[in-house]
């Protein structure tokens, strides 16, 4: 075996490990990223909150406004992202609330259906349901090229 193949096994074992490694890489970060998300409930966010408030308004005004103007850009910079990832969460669960409501109300038109609920010669109109969830697709859809 020459030296240039001993070379050649240990670039393609390197290569190897080190996609391993970017695998293992990508799923610690999307589990930090799931735990990050998991950890700031309402409470704790209302709770960091009124800390930073508290030491904002303890600290000597002028000295924070000549030191850290970029401080309140970052704080306002990631208040704005945690409100986005909440609301983001609260259209998912009314997108998912909207479907259970659909299929609940279809179940029960079908039940009252089969049991000869609806009067004989009438005939229930529903109009067409478009859910949160899908409405929101066809949005996101239509913006990504």
């Amino acid at each position: 075996m020459s030296r240039f193949e001993r070379l050649q096994r240990r670039v393609h074992k390197r290569e190897h490990l080190l996609e391993g490694r970017y695998e293992q890489a990508l799923e610690r970060k999307a589990l930090l990223k799931a735990r990050w998300h998991e950890a700031w409930t309402p409470g704790r966010i209302v709770v960091a909150g009124l800390v930073s408030g508290f030491l904002m308004g303890r600290a000597e005004p002028a000295k924070i406004a000549a030191k850290s103007s970029n401080l309140m850009q970052i704080i306002t910079i990631l208040s704005g992202l945690f409100a986005g990832s909440s609301a983001q969460n609260a259209a998912d669960q009314a997108g998912r609330a909207a479907g259970e409501a659909g299929h609940a109300a279809d179940n029960a038109e079908a039940v009252a259906e089969a049991s000869g609920a609806v009067a004989p010669g009438l005939t229930t109109v529903a109009p067409p349901r478009t859910t949160a969830h899908s409405a929101r697709n066809d949005r996101t859809e239509s913006i990504e090229p």
